[in-house]
């Protein structure tokens, strides 16, 4: 049996959807580890023959539709899988009817977030879909068990599908993968050779890599990695505002993994893990692991997890970036979102990584409080700025479905048009706050990318990092689609 991964050309006019983090269009090509590992999970634990054909970043540019097209028609995969987000749901719906002009018959499955929450969507629009929700490795191995034999998937946990009679069923969710170490390593041979870069890494070959699964706060905007979300979608179907529990690897898997990448000759690795950065005790044994090869590598921390000993650690095993979600330095907003941070742990954690030669990225989110206006988004630009750290992301905060934040904004009208829509954080803001709309928001948060992206020291500071000319190019592409999309 033949499964085939697709990830389609986008169909919105627009820049496609990234797919790993899965709340951004993408400003440059990402790995998506998560795909990948259960892409691994039917080869090597099922058996199955499977390809990967991404439509979105060959290598050198962007596919064409009429290469997808003409995929289509000379293959015979028996089934194709799809990643999906709320960026892209509307997009992969089109790549599935066209899938159907050459392949009325075969079964796609769909999975991530923007499946799991969309399920009538997805459903109501082609025959032979199915759905699986949360994580997926264990599920795509039943239902792949079921499809091969001609049986329906009834019964098997965490799969939705229309049955013979037109019903959408959803099946049971399934419990949480206990045993990460279970699963193989991701299968990033099916990218084929394909050069992926991380401009915050400035060198490669580079891939991506996670130790860990969710993220145990409860900040109420929050939209963490594709898989979380979806995790988290899952999850809180029966266990209404729980959060599920932290999946850990153990440091044994993670080091039999990262000494494999070494061999194979990678030099820098992005950690995905909604948080990375645990304690002391976890933190020490993953650096010592990274330190022998020499491996340049960056992750997510929140702010209070960053101690003296921790920030020393990074310094010494070749952290070249934390990425750290601060998203406001208004303490009264700090509070209504959750966030469990003040502003003084910001400036504390960022002066402890500087202080270890720590490159640091602040994530600044606007529009995450009824609280917003211009002033303290004033506020917060200017502080971030002082700051002076090697990078900041500036974005609005998009209302996702399944976060308590959406609860909040249509419960107040705050949603224009009271209806959600998927929007690229980086430009786009749906949101009409009681004190500042969603066009000012949009336009402050260019004037500032403008004035920050393109200032001389932002400049000066990142060039003389890269270790080559083809770094710095792909460095530059992302800027430029960061800026102008």
């Amino acid at each position: 049996m033949k499964l085939t991964f697709l990830v389609p050309p986008c169909y919105d006019n627009k820049q496609p959807a990234e797919r790993s983090a899965g709340c951004t269009r993408v400003v440059y090509p990402m790995i998506n580890i998560y795909e990948l590992t259960a892409a691994a999970a039917l080869r090597d634990l099922g058996g199955y023959e499977v390809d990967y054909q991404d439509f979105v970043f060959n290598g050198t540019g962007s596919a064409s539709e009429k290469d997808f097209k003409d995929f289509l028609q000379k293959d015979n995969s028996d089934v194709y899988l799809i990643w999906t987000v709320n960026l892209s749901l509307n997009s992969d719906l089109t790549a599935i009817s066209i899938i159907r002009e050459f392949h009325p018959d075969t079964p796609v499955i769909l999975m991530g977030p923007g499946a799991t929450y969309f399920i009538n969507r997805a459903l109501q629009t082609h025959q032979n879909i199915f759905i699986v929700r949360g994580e997926p490795e264990l599920t795509l191995l039943e239902l792949l068990d079921a499809l091969s034999s001609g049986r329906e998937p009834e019964g098997i946990k965490g799969v939705s599908y229309t049955d013979k009679n037109g019903k959408i069923v959803n099946n049971p969710s399934r419990p949480l993968n206990e045993d990460l170490d279970a699963l193989p390593f991701p299968a990033r041979d099916l990218l084929k050779g394909k050069i992926y870069h991380n401009p915050k890494l400035k060198t490669g070959p580079y891939t991506t890599m996670f130790t860990s699964r969710n993220c145990p706060y409860r900040c109420i905007y929050c939209v963490p990695s594709s898989l979380t979300f979806a995790r988290e979608i899952e999850f809180r179907k029966d266990h209404p505002g729980r959060k599920p529990t932290i999946g850990f690897r153990s440091l044994e898997s993670v080091k039999k993994e990262i000494d494999m990448l070494a061999a194979q000759g990678v030099k820098a690795i992005g950690f995905m893990d909604d948080n990375f950065i645990w304690n002391e005790e976890r933190t020490r044994g993953i650096c010592d692991i990274l330190r022998p090869h020499g491996i340049v590598w960056g992750c997510q921390a929140r702010v209070d997890a960053i101690t003296e000993p921790i920030a020393k650690m990074l310094g010494e095993s070749g952290c070249r970036y934390v990425d750290l979600g601060i998203e406001s330095f208004d303490e009264g907003i700090l509070k209504y979102i959750k966030k469990g941070i003040t502003p003084e742990d910001i400036y504390r954690s960022v002066n402890l990584l500087k202080k270890y030669n720590v490159p640091v990225k602040l994530n600044v989110l606007l529009g995450s409080s009824p609280l917003e206006t211009r002033d303290t988004i004033r506020h917060t630009l200017k502080e971030a700025k002082k700051l002076d750290v090697d990078q900041v992301m500036f974005n609005i905060v998009s209302p996702f479905p399944g976060t308590e934040y959406y609860e909040i904004c249509m419960e107040n009208g705050w949603i224009k048009g009271n209806q959600y829509r998927p929007t690229d954080v980086q430009h786009e803001s749906i949101l009409n706050l009681p004190q500042i709309s969603a066009e000012e928001m949009e336009k402050l948060l260019f004037r500032n990318n403008i004035s920050y992206f393109l200032s001389p020291r932002f400049i000066s500071k990142q060039i003389r990092r890269f270790s080559s000319w083809s770094e710095f190019k792909a460095a530059a592409k992302a800027l430029k689609l960061k800026l102008f999309h």
